[in-house]
């Protein structure tokens, strides 16, 4: 009796328990309901969905808008070109940022502090700033209305060269120097020992930049005019433009280009807290 008593103490909550608990599930609640309400929207016919008051249910439940979004648009098109652009940019940020991130951390050069300063001064321009000087290049390079257009822009990759600066800083200078005396080359040494202790880091640049790419709106949108390269956020626009206000097919596009965004977070959700806090921005 007594180890059972002990034991049933030890599975009751406790009251610190009990208010994270409520906490955490109303919190939950307001950031679902956002997705809910789309999702009820995107059910509904389009005269319900402008009813007033509005509800949460539908009172006819139909896919009308899910089809009408795929008859007005070529959404397999705009996918496939979000997902090619959105996955060269990500390689690319990934590649360019540890390089950089590596040799700011472990390399001294002459210029090294202003250059630096040059890199962070880049976290403080907004990209709606640069967006007319960058068309004009890109114009004058002849890649308007081209995948190369759309991805290099977006490889200058100021915030993920710190957070990788960061966390080759924290990465002990013994593992190295014990490589450079066995005879490894810098090169060898970043690609064996420095890549592999940096997968949780790297994980979340990636994560962090493919997010960013995919809902990147205003560049797109400045560069390419052709229908068949526009990618989900751009086309999906496009077709509000062209047939007015639909809420319900909004509403459905809105969820389809955000799908891929909710997949990935589920699945990667320990890489993108293991990334912060390897990286040392988690307290700061």
């Amino acid at each position: 009796m007594t180890t059972t008593a002990v034991h049933t103490r030890k599975r009751s909550w406790t009251p610190s328990q009990i208010v994270l608990t409520l906490l955490g599930t109303a919190v939950s609640a307001v950031m679902l309901a956002p997705l809910l309400w789309a999702l009820f929207t995107s059910l509904k016919s389009e005269t319900e969905s402008v009813e007033v008051p509005t509800h949460w249910l539908p009172r006819d439940w139909t896919g009308q808008a899910w089809s009408a979004i795929f008859e007005n648009g070529n959404i397999t098109n705009w996918f496939v070109n979000s997902l090619v652009v959105s996955v060269c940019v990500t390689a690319v940020v990934v590649l360019v940022a540890a390089l950089a991130g590596y040799g700011f951390a472990r390399t001294e050069f002459r210029g090294k502090n202003l250059l630096m300063g040059v890199v962070m001064a880049g976290l403080m321009i907004s990209p709606a700033v640069l967006g007319v000087p960058l068309f004009t290049t890109v114009q004058q390079m002849g890649m308007v209305d081209t995948y190369w257009g759309m991805i290099l822009p977006q490889c200058a990759p100021a915030a993920m060269v710190y957070i990788l600066y960061k966390f080759f800083q924290g990465v002990p200078r013994e593992l190295e120097e014990a490589a450079f005396i066995d005879g490894a080359g810098r090169w060898r040494v970043f690609f064996t020992i420095i890549l592999p202790l940096s997968r949780p880091s790297l994980a979340a640049v990636g994560i962090f930049t493919f997010i960013s790419s995919w809902n990147n709106f205003l560049w797109p949108y400045m560069v390419t005019n052709n229908p068949d390269l526009m990618t989900m956020p751009n086309g999906i626009a496009t077709v509000m433009n062209s047939y007015g206000i639909q809420w319900a097919q909004l509403m459905a596009g809105g969820l389809m280009a955000g799908l891929p965004l909710i997949i990935v977070f589920v699945f990667f959700q320990r890489q993108i807290v293991a990334g912060v806090a390897h990286t040392g921005l988690a307290g700061q």
